[in-house]
């Protein structure tokens, strides 16, 4: 019985693991071409989980709200780049980024409440309820969806970056980005492109995580906080460490959770957050930058 019940445990902070990577995988994908990251990638969560949510409220196919959620969160991705980033970026404002990501984020999250209200609301998922048998566990079908949606999704950004001509201009930008402006690339572009790819993820991300956590305006917060965490734990230049450092906190929190309290399931993965950036501040699988002088 305590080994069915450990391995449903890991099975669910497998899930809420992968929500985490996806969106720490947003923060990769603009600190890797610009050096900036955007505070209100919970918040872009939040306004993907309730725009899909009025979607799937008004008939629209749950199928058919994953692409027009895809859209949405591009569009606010590219907002957020507009008046957040871009002006710091130009006068190469260390800091402006960081204020203004974050003053974005609370505008969304007040515009939220006005709009869809405070409360919490279910989210209808496309798949049963009934769980699924594996191991000796429970595993529920939305479960496995978060799983190998979030897979999918970084797998469908990586095969971009490396295949495609425009994604190769992501990552000429993310080895060196005066270089790239050399070479006739329009960094710009590529710097409001990772944004919109970045809330895009996220948004998606919302839908996906929805049916279990139920959708709000005050989802987001938490989330985006414990998925920069899974950002520096794995490390802001590795794809691999982002995916590994997911599982690792939401396995953690599942387990700590359940056999210590629910009161403290937050703090073993921040004590790990402190430990990895005492030992290795550039994350378990990130390289430390090299600034030639």
């Amino acid at each position: 019985m305590d080994l069915q019940i450990l391995t449903q445990l890991i099975f669910s902070g497998i899930a809420l693991g992968m929500i985490y990577a996806v969106i720490a995988f947003g923060y990769q994908l603009t600190f890797a071409t610009s050096d900036t990251l955007n505070f209100g990638q919970g918040e872009a969560l939040m306004l993907g989980a309730l725009v899909g949510l009025s979607l799937t409220t008004a008939g629209v196919s749950y199928w058919l709200v994953l692409p027009l959620v895809c859209v949405f969160g591009a569009l606010q991705g590219m907002v957020v780049e507009f008046i957040g980033v871009r002006p710091a970026i130009k006068i190469k404002s260390e800091f402006g980024w960081i204020m203004s990501t974050i003053a974005l984020g609370i505008i969304f999250k007040n515009v939220a409440e006005n709009v869809w209200g405070r409360d919490q609301m279910p989210f209808p998922s496309p798949l049963p309820d009934a769980p699924l048998r594996f191991l000796g566990a429970n595993v529920l079908p939305r479960e496995l969806l978060i799983v190998f949606g979030a897979l999918l999704m970084m797998l469908a950004v990586e095969v971009f970056n490396r295949r495609s001509i425009y994604g190769k201009a992501v990552v000429a930008t993310f080895n060196d980005r005066d270089a790239a402006k050399l070479m006739g690339i329009n960094t710009g572009f590529v710097i409001t492109f990772s944004y919109a790819l970045s809330s895009m993820t996220a948004a998606v991300a919302g839908v996906l995580v929805a049916p279990i956590t139920l959708a709000g305006a005050q989802m987001g917060g938490t989330l985006g906080l414990k998925a920069f965490a899974v950002a520096i734990i794995g490390g802001l230049t590795s794809g691999m460490g982002i995916i590994v450092g997911g599982i690792i906190l939401g396995v953690v929190e599942k387990l700590s959770g359940f056999y210590i309290s629910t009161g403290y399931q937050d703090v073993p993965g921040l004590v790990l957050l402190l430990i990895v950036l005492a030992v290795k501040p550039a994350g378990l699988f990130g390289k430390t930058a090299i600034k030639k002088v």
